[in-house]
């Protein structure tokens, strides 16, 4: 047999492992990320989501057509949407980690960190093109995640589903 046909299940296997440590890294991250705002109450009560979004608005971390976002929305709205992002980023967690919904985790995942990007990423007009990637490395990394877990199969390794796949097959 050729060694590239003998050598594909086990590379497939190391793929699929190293996916799954991506996906669960990630959920601890985003757990951890969400637990003290679910379980406290100084981001979503007393103004600590507020803070964040007004500091982005004064340090011109916004991008432009985003200012007026925050700035006529989301802080007329701070509450409801400090709880919002709150509970999201735990249930992001929560999914990746047990590989549960992962999809749409994801989905969801993707989307707020284009939002978080655009919100307080912004490197200025003036900035040469390489530093709007630099300015974006706390969010496009795990934009480019989330991406990576909506195209591939990451919950088919280390996950709840996969437990119970494989329980019912035995």
């Amino acid at each position: 047999m050729p060694k590239s046909i003998v050598s594909a299940r086990p590379n497939n296997d190391h793929n699929s492992r190293a996916l799954a440590v991506l996906r669960i890294g990630v959920g601890i991250f985003f757990l951890i990320f969400g637990q003290y705002k679910v379980f406290g109450t100084q981001f979503t009560l007393h103004g600590g989501f507020q803070f964040w979004i007004s500091r982005f608005l004064e340090q011109g971390g916004a991008y432009p057509f985003m200012a007026p976002i925050l700035r006529g929305f989301v802080l007329p709205h701070a509450t409801p949407i400090a709880f919002l992002v709150a509970y999201s980023e735990f249930a992001i967690g929560l999914a990746l980690i047990f590989g549960i919904l992962v999809r749409p985790a994801s989905a969801g995942g993707l989307i707020f960190m284009l939002t978080m990007l655009f919100s307080s990423d912004y490197p200025g007009a003036s900035a040469p093109a390489w530093q709007y990637f630099g300015a974006s490395l706390s969010h496009s990394v795990f934009a480019l995640c989330f991406l990576v877990f909506l195209l591939g199969q990451s919950a088919e390794t280390w996950s709840v589903p996969a437990a119970r796949a494989q329980r019912s097959n035995h």
